[in-house]
């Protein structure tokens, strides 16, 4: 009986939190004066943490073609990540993944309330479990949207995907910005990486802004910005844009994580010197 009314209360709470959302996003989406030059205007969140919600916005309306199909890996409980906006309020379909059990079958919950057609799976993201993710899940492998935000393995996940032939219109990363602009690198592979239990500091997670960027260059996508917070790249593949659109763009090539700067008081380099002994992937 208490599970019960706990779940209830959660369940509550999460309609809430959604309905909030919903109201929020709508109204700053509208209140924006949108400069196709300046990413920092496309901004908004709905339910994205950092604007991303308005960033990947501006970058579908420009796309040639569309399926309106979403993946996010690392979609957390549906309430505050980059794809519930396109499932809720853009009436997307799509694929959220998410490892933790418990928020994953919140996140399912709660699209399946305004998107019928979508999936929320449970699974922790391994370099063991990304076939079974392409193979019998993603339905179009050339989505509009895909999020990658696992805070560890990101980079050996996205390489393994891609491999496999998922080629995603717009691309969502998260970087971590105690790598600083330059260095290549990335968190080694382990299969139960934890950014708690990674380092003492919890610095030691992810891929650097300058990794992602020749991931990317490499495959033969295009950077466009970092949120103005520091906390996610995006890139595109160049077909499906007008290249003008693309030319005119002036995005940020780097941004300190606002949350990691005030919460260690330090910048990248202070933050780095931290984690400087761990091992590293270069990229």
């Amino acid at each position: 009986m208490l599970g019960r009314a706990i779940d209830y209360l959660i369940d509550y709470k999460d309609r809430q939190r959604i309905a909030i959302a919903l109201a929020k996003g709508g109204a700053s989406m509208l209140s924006r004066e949108v400069d196709l030059r300046d990413p920092q205007s496309w901004e908004f969140s709905g339910f994205s943490q950092n604007g991303e919600d308005g960033i990947i916005d501006v970058l579908r309306r420009q796309l040639s073609t569309s399926n309106r199909y979403v993946v996010e890996i690392g979609a957390a409980d549906g309430t505050e990540n980059n794809s519930s906006w396109l499932l809720m309020a853009e009436r997307f379909e799509g694929l959220m993944i998410e490892g933790d059990p418990r928020q994953s079958a919140r996140a399912r919950r709660n699209v399946a309330r305004y998107s019928i057609g979508s999936e929320c799976l449970s699974m922790f993201v391994t370099l063991g479990t990304v076939d079974r993710i392409i193979l019998q899940k993603i339905h179009h492998p050339d989505a509009d949207v895909f999020s990658l935000d696992i805070d560890g393995n990101d980079y050996h996940i996205a390489k393994q995907l891609f491999s496999q032939g998922f080629r995603p219109k717009i691309v969502s990363v998260e970087y971590n910005s105690a790598f600083g602009p330059e260095r290549s690198i990335a968190s080694v592979y382990r299969d139960d990486f934890s950014r708690a239990s990674g380092h003492p500091s919890q610095l030691y997670y992810g891929v650097s802004i300058a990794a992602w960027k020749r991931f990317f260059a490499e495959r033969g996508y295009r950077f466009v910005t970092v949120d103005s917070k520091g906390v996610n790249a995006f890139f595109v593949d160049p077909v499906h844009f007008d290249a003008g659109f693309l030319d005119g763009v002036r995005g940020l090539a780097f941004e300190e994580n606002r949350y990691q700067l005030r919460h260690y008081g330090k910048d990248h380099a202070g933050q780095f010197a931290a984690i400087a002994d761990q091992p590293f992937e270069q990229v």
